[in-house]
């Protein structure tokens, strides 16, 4: 099952790639829970340089202050794994990148740092294209933390692809 997952995401990576060049659009990640796995998943397509700009790590409170500008009171108030905090980190990855869209995940893997209110598989994902309106999603995942983080990359890769359908 993984290694079909595998070649969805691979196939999905390279639809993505195709829709980025034809549009002139260039990505930038800001990844927290998949710790790079989506900016892995889009390198390993051939051609990737033309079209992938940069991706960004960004798991404590304290990177994602300082490498994306996610503000102290949002991580306060709401959490790393929120709303807020993932439209402050796919705004802060275009505002320290030269791409044009962005993808942003944070949420809880496991198999530990779940809570009532935000159970393990909680993971919310942004997208944004340079001079839009960001949006945001919460998905609810089950598995193990290797499950959590795949259905990551791959919703990650699918708000990617529909951010770029025509219009």
């Amino acid at each position: 099952m993984s290694s079909l997952t595998d070649a969805e995401l691979h196939r999905l990576a390279e639809t993505l790639g195709e829709r980025f060049r034809h549009q002139r659009l260039t990505l930038v990640t800001a990844e927290s829970c998949t710790g790079g796995w989506i900016a892995k998943t889009v390198t390993d397509i051939a051609g990737s340089s033309d079209w992938f700009d940069s991706g960004m790590v960004a798991y404590s409170y304290e990177a994602k202050q300082a490498m994306l500008g996610v503000r102290p009171e949002t991580l306060e108030h709401h959490g790393a794994v929120s709303r807020e905090t993932v439209i402050e980190m796919v705004s802060g990855a275009l505002v320290h990148s030269g791409a044009s869209a962005a993808v942003a995940v944070t949420g809880i893997a496991g198999p530990g740092g779940g809570s009532p209110d935000k159970p393990v598989g909680t993971v919310w994902i942004g997208w944004k294209r340079r001079g839009g309106y960001a949006k945001a999603q919460m998905f609810r995942f089950d598995g193990d933390r290797e499950s959590v983080r795949r259905q990551t990359v791959l919703a990650a890769l699918q708000g990617l692809k529909a951010l770029t359908e025509p219009a």
